[in-house]
């Protein structure tokens, strides 16, 4: 993004109309420019810009922007000491893909953390795409490395989904459960999501990316890409889905109707949010180098949503049937079916719930 996007952006994140005039004198530009970028923009980033007759251009609603001083300042000494870096970027095709790659490269310091406003190609577990649109959620990941073998870190994607759960209860948002192996589920719809990828030597060291990514404020027209049950922190919290104002002043069609019947918690802004995972993770990854997962199962059975459903596991072109038990010690799923119990490792290995059970 050039710094005259840039700077548009950050006169309309207010949320109020601003006409081109004053948005070319404070930017330096001519209207006719404003015009292009305002719709190059508006296509790239999908910002839903309105234009108000007789008073300029605005965002549906104000948008928060993160920022790095807000967020360091916002961290427990703890985590500002263990940190190597942060970094936020106004887009990027993953916060994943740019870690891992500077961590090839020997350019990264431990505890690198990448947060971006956008990504344009987002990850999610077994290739699957993550849906990233433009200021309106957490995109972050952290870079870690360990003495450890990669293979001794297969646990670590469960401790992090317990220090996920965490921060968002410490936020006071209630109902939160955890699906193995790396997903985050409120009324059993997906919340936010976990992706590791780990590089190193067969014995070590290694160095772990950890993928978050959570749902904060996603509009109806972001989310029509996504296939599977969902929720944002918005809905969470008994708050209003941003939509357009149009659409709020007509008979309803396209606006969120928030669901009174769940506590109500206060929606946390992007910078508190992305400071209290930041806080949570790197104290799990630290403890992790010590203790494994061992510190974490109990908190992570608390958490397990699914317990004692009824579960369909996909393996490739292969389905295997059963009743979920939980975790074993080593974080392996252990599944009842017709032929005895049967442990899996997560790997390449993903869980539905039959479709007999809610929330399919």
């Amino acid at each position: 993004m050039t710094p005259r996007a840039r700077a548009l952006i950050e006169l309309l994140i207010d949320g109020q109309p601003h006409s081109g005039a004053a948005i070319a004198d404070a930017i330096g530009i001519s209207r006719t420019a404003v015009w292009k970028i305002l719709h190059q923009l508006d296509d790239e980033l999908g910002l839903g810009l309105e234009s108000v007759r007789g008073q300029g251009y605005r965002l549906p609603e104000p948008l928060e922007l993160l920022s790095s001083e807000a967020i360091c300042s916002k961290l427990d000494r703890p985590a500002r000491q263990r940190i190597g870096a942060l970094e936020i970027l106004d887009e990027i095709d993953s916060t994943n893909a740019y870690l891992l790659e500077r961590g090839r490269q020997g350019r990264f310091n431990n505890g690198e953390i990448c947060l971006a406003e956008r990504q344009s190609a987002g990850r999610g577990r077994l290739g699957r795409h993550w849906v990233s649109p433009f200021g309106r959620n957490i995109y972050l990941s952290i870079l870690w490395c360990y003495p450890l073998a990669p293979a001794q870190l297969g646990g670590l994607s469960l401790a992090c989904g317990v220090a996920i759960a965490r921060a968002l209860q410490g936020l006071g948002v209630e109902g939160i459960g955890l699906k193995w192996p790396n997903d985050v589920h409120w009324q059993r719809r997906k919340l936010a999501g976990l992706l590791l990828e780990v590089a190193g030597e067969a014995q070590g060291p290694s160095r772990v990316v950890v993928g978050v990514g959570i749902n904060l404020g996603l509009r109806a027209a972001d989310a029509e890409a996504i296939n599977q049950p969902w929720v944002d922190l918005t809905e969470v919290c008994g708050g209003e889905r941003p939509t357009s104002r149009a659409a709020r002043r007509g008979n309803g069609a396209g606006c969120h109707s928030p669901n009174r019947d769940v506590p109500v918690c206060h929606v946390p802004s992007r910078n508190v949010l992305a400071a209290t995972l930041i806080d949570h993770l790197t104290a799990t990854l630290l403890r992790y180098a010590d203790a494994g997962l061992a510190p974490f199962l109990e908190d992570w059975r608390t958490f397990d949503a699914y317990n004692g459903e009824p579960v369909v596991l996909i393996a490739g072109q292969q389905r295997i049937e059963g009743w979920y038990r939980g975790i074993d010690c080593q974080g392996n799923l252990r599944l009842d079916t017709t032929e005895g119990q049967r442990t899996f490792a997560a790997g390449e290995v993903s869980v539905r719930l039959k479709p007999s059970a809610p929330g399919l």
